[in-house]
């Protein structure tokens, strides 16, 4: 195809020409419609074919052109012809991207009109409603004044005339006229006749379920409406209509998709409840269900399963197992480290220990001022006091008095284990004694210091002296005796010393720099617990360290609780106690032992958790104690059991420290023979069931410092159980070592009343051997037993069948004299054999 000088075009492989081209093309839709050729004198257009199999492949394709040299335009190159070839495509490129732009924000801008869309009609669904419910509430009021008049009307006819009440109703019917006529849209006419509203009986059924449809959606029930019937029934709420507005306006919003699961790390114990398992996954228990009967397991909701098997069901929902023990239970009361900047000075915690009746508790009333012996049965001291004073210098001590009487040992143990300073009351006139020894020890054992006190100098026969020396047979060096043992010499009846005793326990505390830290979770030890009548389980418990306030939730042993109350040593109320202040806790739910740490901690639950987990240990642990793992044990423990003697006895004392101390002083009244079992002990009240179990165990019921209900001294009377009351530890002791005396088989003794010599031995026909003897030592009685002795050897020990002198019976024959003497069941009797004669003698034995 040539142009009108004759030449080809360039671009269609013809000649070069001599001058450059530009070549152009448009796609569109893959299809290839023009290739424009421009030169500097002429512009031509050459059609191209729009259809074909491959664009490519057609004839003067861009594809063609650029893999066929021959086709290409003169005086391009290839390069050139690549590069031009890739503009093209970047350029199409970039056309789709702004198509694909614009079409995007045309798809936002919709969806953000659609959303403006649903807004608008969700508001104005809303205000529709609304008016819609106030429309119902005017009308409602409405009726409610129309019934009103008509009840007044009503009852204005009953006592009206006869002729009045003939022409009530035309006026009632007039008024009601002209109600009608001024209801707007409302055209007052004459009152429908019956058939009138037979034909309209249609509308009228239609609007009836209108306003019944319409009461329902207010959600209110009037009392025509619950009197009349119809729908009824339980209605939509409030907050349910508004929990579906929410979702149809979350639903228009495009925000219904459901939220991403969560994946939990759930603590898995030994063994875990099913439904409990799901609760810690936060899954359906049905699914828990579910997944368990495809392991093959069929269970319910309340059984338990193995922690492996836990492990796989939330492994397959897609959460972590992390392994607990029951024991990690305890974790939230571990002790933490306080900082050195957090601690604060506090009061020391001082013991007054010593031997009973050295004085301890009048030089404790001394120092405080008060008088407590005069509360205490016997002039000795029952349970652990607690008591905070305040010196003369402003200095605020703590002190503990413990009993020193042997019996409480283990609550003297438990006063040095909380105490900072010991002050061992030693008496003047009395020098060092056996519970004085066992206070040394306990201060040495806790690791304390100690301060001797020496008391009662005011006496004559005092010996300070004596009490120094004797102190050094223990290991305690005075400083009187160059030692490091600060002593000091007082009386507590006048006084003397008070003042040197209380410097020295003030310079032994700045020696010890005690500090604490007041700003935490509190932490103590019950000193004493005790169940009150009125008050419930109270419990005395000092605190080490923090400050427990009213209000906390605390564990205490096997116990938990919440603080109701504090009450300090003087009786007073009080809303929180620091470092080394005694308090009396209410608010436990049962009586700790004494010695039990208290512990604070956050919520109820744990509390609960922790004391659980506290309770079935100890039930383990007295099961693993009591049990028999082998025959031979098995067998021991059945001969024991029937070889040794048992009383039993029931104990109930005022405070838990002087039931522990009673049951440890019993459990060593005894021998091989016989003990003393005690089958409960507790603190309160003795009550009927106390009665029961010592009338099924044939026991006594032992009352330290309590009294019987009446329903059990009733019970105690019918049943024959001897409930015995003491108030002081001795006398107890005392009564029970004497009762189980009792038990005790007699001590048999023998005493050696004779001896015989045989001298020859006679057959008697009838009788049997018969031995003629002679009574060299002693008398023979035919009562006694008697050994045969041959060659100094028993062979023979029973009791004589006859004695015989001469001819005769007789009863018994002295020393020098001859007689005759037949054994029982026994002929084996040779000349010079002995006779040991002897009588048993039974002796009473106590413990």
């Amino acid at each position: 195809m040539n142009d009108r000088d004759g030449k080809k075009p360039l671009g269609l492989g013809g000649g070069t020409g001599g001058r450059s081209g530009q070549v152009k093309q448009s796609f569109s839709h893959g299809r290839t419609h023009n290739v424009v050729v421009e030169t500097k004198r002429k512009r031509v257009v050459t059609p191209k074919p729009a259809t074909g199999p491959n664009p490519a492949l057609r004839p003067n394709s861009p594809a063609s052109v650029a893999s066929d040299p021959s086709k290409r335009p003169a005086g391009i190159t290839e390069a050139e012809m690549e590069r031009r070839l890739k503009a093209l495509a970047a350029a199409k490129a970039r056309e789709a991207e702004d198509n694909a732009r614009r079409a995007a924000e045309e798809k936002a801008r919709e969806e953000e009109r659609e959303r403006r869309r649903a807004e608008i009609e969700a508001k104005e669904r809303e205000e529709r409603e609304r008016e819609e419910a106030l429309r119902l509430k005017a009308e409602e009021d409405a009726r409610k004044l129309r019934e009103a008049e008509l009840r007044a009307q009503k009852k204005a006819e009953v006592t009206a005339k006869p002729a009045e009440r003939t022409a009530a109703p035309d006026r009632a019917a007039a008024e009601a006229a002209a109600a009608r006529a001024e209801k707007p849209g409302v055209a007052a006419g004459p009152r429908r006749t019956d058939r009138d509203r037979r034909d309209t009986g249609g509308d009228s059924d239609a609007k009836a379920k209108a306003k019944a449809e319409e009461s329902r959606r207010t959600g209110r029930l009037s009392l025509t409406q619950a009197l009349a019937g119809g729908e009824g029934g339980r209605q939509r709420s409030l907050a349910a209509m508004k929990r579906k507005q929410e979702k149809a306006r979350a639903k228009a919003m495009g925000q219904s998709q459901r939220a991403e699961k969560q994946f939990r790390d759930v603590q898995l114990p030994e063994t875990i409840v099913v439904s409990e398992l799901a609760n810690r996954m936060a899954e359906r228990a049905p699914d828990v269900i579910k997944a368990l009967m495809r392991m093959g397991m069929m269970v319910t909701g309340n059984q338990s399963i193995d922690a492996d098997t836990a492990e796989l069901v939330i492994e397959e929902f897609g959460h972590r197992a992390v392994r607990v023990s029951d024991a990690d239970v305890e974790q939230v009361i571990q002790t933490v480290e306080d900082k050195a900047e957090d601690l604060q000075a506090r009061p020391p915690i001082v013991t007054i220990m010593g031997h009973v009746d050295h004085g301890k508790t009048s030089l404790l009333d001394r120092i405080r001022q008060a008088n407590v012996v005069a509360g205490e049965a016997g002039g000795i001291t029952q349970h652990i006091g607690a008591y905070q004073v305040t010196t003369e210098s402003g200095a605020l001590l703590t002190f503990l008095d413990t009993p020193g009487h042997a019996a409480f040992t283990s609550m003297r143990a438990r006063g040095a284990n909380v105490t900072d300073i010991v002050v061992l009351v030693v008496a003047a006139d009395d020098a060092v004694m056996p519970q004085t020894v066992e206070a040394i020890n306990h201060a040495k054992a806790a690791g304390v210091p100690m301060i001797v006190a020496i008391n009662k100098i005011d006496k004559p026969t005092a010996n300070p002296q004596k009490v120094r020396t004797d102190l050094l047979q223990h290991e305690v060096v005075v400083e009187a005796m160059s030692g490091d043992v600060q002593d000091v010499e007082v009386s507590a009846h006048t006084g003397q010393g008070i003042d040197q005793l209380l410097e020295a326990i003030a310079l032994q505390a700045e020696i010890l720099e005690l500090r604490a830290n007041p700003n935490r979770a509190a932490l103590g030890a019950v000193i004493e617990a005790k169940l009150d009548v009125g008050r419930g389980p109270v419990a005395t418990v000092l605190v080490q360290n923090g400050t427990l306030k009213q209000g906390d939730i605390f564990v205490v042993g096997e116990q938990w609780g919440k603080v109701r109350a504090l009450i300090n040593d003087k009786g007073e109320r009080v809303t929180e106690a620091g470092p080394s202040v005694p308090v009396e806790v209410l608010g436990i739910n049962g009586t700790p032992e004494a010695g039990d740490v208290l512990n604070v901690v956050e919520t109820e639950a744990q509390a609960r958790e922790i004391a659980d987990y506290r309770i079935q240990a100890a039930k383990d642990k007295r099961a693993a104690a009591g049990a028999a793992t082998t025959l031979q044990e098995l067998m021991a423990k059945a001969k024991a059991d029937e070889s040794v003697a048992e009383l039993p006895v029931v104990v109930k004392a005022d405070v838990q420290g002087s039931a522990e101390a009673i049951v440890q002083a019993l459990e060593k009244v005894g021998n091989e023979e016989v003990r003393v079992r005690v089958l409960h002990y507790g603190v309160g009240a003795i009550t009927e069931s106390d009665v029961g179990l010592a009338e099924a165990s044939k026991a006594p019921v032992i009352g330290f410092n309590v009294r019987a209900n009446a329903p059990a001294r009733n019970a105690a009377n019918q049943k024959g159980v001897e409930i015995r009351y003491y108030s002081i530890i001795y006398d107890l002791i005392d009564d029970i070592k004497a009762a189980a005396s009792g038990l005790l088989s007699a001590e048999v003794r023998e005493n050696f009343i004779g001896y015989a010599e045989i001298k020859e031995v006679f057959r008697v026909t009838g009788v049997g051997n018969v031995a003629g003897c002679l009574v060299t030592e002693g008398v023979a009685r035919r009562s006694a037993g008697v050994r045969l002795l041959r060659d100094n050897v028993v062979i023979h020990e029973g009791t004589l069948k006859t004695l015989k002198r001469f001819k005769d019976e007789v009863k018994e024959v002295q020393s020098g004299q001859e007689c005759g003497m037949a054994f029982e069941n026994y002929d084996d009797i040779r000349k010079g054999d002995i006779i040991e004669i002897f009588e048993r003698e039974e002796v009473e034995r106590r413990l």
